[in-house]
């Protein structure tokens, strides 16, 4: 789920008063503690739908690059949404989806964060299985410092440290090196790991340890800047 960039995303049709399902595709970005973020217009029909009746559901979806998409893995997150005030979240959605800076600001626009309440995971034949709320979401109470830091480690990381957020990238996740124009960058740092972009495309890399605070989350990072200053001297 972290490492989505998309979902599709399915309400009840309002407009005719039927309910009937309707899905759509929407950005996604993740809380802290997993929660799901929608950045929605009053002007699409999905949001008519959820101010109507909040619940709804996503999916995420891992299939790309599986020759069998259904050995693949995803997951329905099922929930209620409401809006989300918090500016931390919006800046949060807004590192992971630069263009949505364009338009976050008007008046139709708000963010929605999904109350999880249940998911139904496949990971492949025969792995499917229904979990509640507590198995998909991470527990951020105790990281709530990592997040109010998460802004000040990014810019950091990103004007300092640029070179070591391009070998993680490139030596540890294996995509291709930037370029002047379309650069690494860090978009966000969470208990379990960071979020990175290059352009339209994005990655993610896990940390070995949980990273509670700002100095666990520094921790991390040099453990994946040093693995992959390893891989780059062995390249």
């Amino acid at each position: 789920m972290r490492s989505a960039a998309q979902v599709s995303l399915s309400t009840a049709l309002a407009r005719d008063g039927s309910g009937r399902p309707y899905v759509s595709l929407a950005l996604v970005a993740l809380d802290h503690d997993a929660s799901p973020l929608l950045l929605l217009s009053d002007l699409a029909d999905h949001t008519s739908n959820l101010k109507a009746k909040p619940q709804l559901a996503l999916l995420f979806d891992g299939t790309s690059g599986y020759r069998d998409p259904l050995a693949g893995p995803r997951a329905s997150v099922l929930g209620a949404v409401e809006v989300a005030h918090d500016p931390r979240l919006l800046a949060r959605f807004i590192r992971r989806h630069p263009g949505a800076e364009l338009y976050a600001g008007f008046k139709d626009f708000n963010l929605y964060r999904l109350h999880v309440e249940t998911a139904h995971l496949v990971a492949g034949f025969g792995q499917i299985h229904w979990v509640e709320a507590a198995d998909v979401l991470f527990d951020a109470q105790p990281a709530v410092a990592l997040a109010e830091a998460e802004e000040d480690i990014v810019t950091h990381m990103n004007e300092d440290h640029a070179d070591a957020v391009a070998l993680i990238a490139t030596r540890i996740l294996g995509h291709p090196e930037g370029s002047e124009e379309a650069p690494w960058s860090l978009t966000g740092v969470d208990p379990e790991g960071c979020d990175l972009r290059r352009g339209s495309l994005l990655t993610r890399a896990n940390f070995d340890k949980t990273a509670l605070d700002a100095e666990r989350a520094r921790v991390e990072l040099v453990r994946l800047t040093k693995r992959a200053r390893q891989k780059d001297a062995g390249s």
